[in-house]
């Protein structure tokens, strides 16, 4: 899930169970690609890495280039480039996976786009990918408002109550990245996380009551 704010745009997702000897940081959906620019993906993790990599290949060069940081924009369409590629020669399958890339131009705008497999990319205000990405996209379409944006706290809460419509059991399940214009990108801490969905259950139930 990315949720774009006024001043900061939120990226959350799932993180899959792992295994109980596993190290659990060596699994991650959410990647930088420069001090400016993150990633996060839903699908073929394989597939995944080599993008990443060529992506933050790209955002290196670019740098030494033109002596300026890459632009949201053109990141995600040298990504959904690669992709496209990848749809149209012979004997190569497509990339499987769909990406939201988050972050903030020189400028200092907030960004969100999300690629498809297929090549296509979009900017979003706010958005899903991955597994029951509908259910939770027509929840942000219901929540998302210029209020929202406004307050960096709500915002957050929205990514979360996004995300909690599909996944359960909380915040071990959770991960959160934050990013600000002028900051690198910062993961919530699981501690925060549990403050802002008890925040929200209390929510919840002051809602039921009133409807009783």
């Amino acid at each position: 899930v990315g949720v774009r704010g006024k001043n900061l745009v939120v990226l959350g997702v799932e993180k899959k169970a792992v295994a109980k000897l596993q190290e659990d940081r060596t699994v991650r959906k959410i990647a930088l690609l420069d001090d400016h620019v993150a990633l996060a993906f839903a699908g073929l993790t394989a597939d995944a890495r080599i993008l990443i990599n060529r992506a933050r290949v790209e955002c290196q060069s670019h740098k030494l280039t033109v002596e300026d940081p890459v632009t949201l924009e053109y990141i995600t369409r040298h990504i959904a480039t690669l992709k496209q590629r990848y749809t149209q020669s012979n004997g190569r399958r497509p990339f499987g996976l769909s990406t939201l890339i988050i972050g903030f131009d020189y400028d200092g705008t907030p960004r969100l786009y999300q690629t498809d497999p297929s090549g296509t990319y979009h900017e979003w205000k706010a958005n899903a990918i991955g597994r029951s990405a509908k259910t939770v996209r027509e929840f942000l379409e219901k929540h998302y408002n210029d209020d929202v944006a406004g307050s960096e706290h709500e915002t957050i809460k929205l990514a979360l109550k996004a995300l909690m419509e599909v996944v359960q059991s909380g915040s071990k399940n959770m991960e959160v990245a934050i990013m600000r214009n002028k900051e690198s990108l910062k993961m919530v801490e699981s501690e925060d996380l549990d403050k802002y969905i008890a925040e929200i259950e209390k929510e919840k139930e002051e809602e039921a009551e009133k409807k009783k």
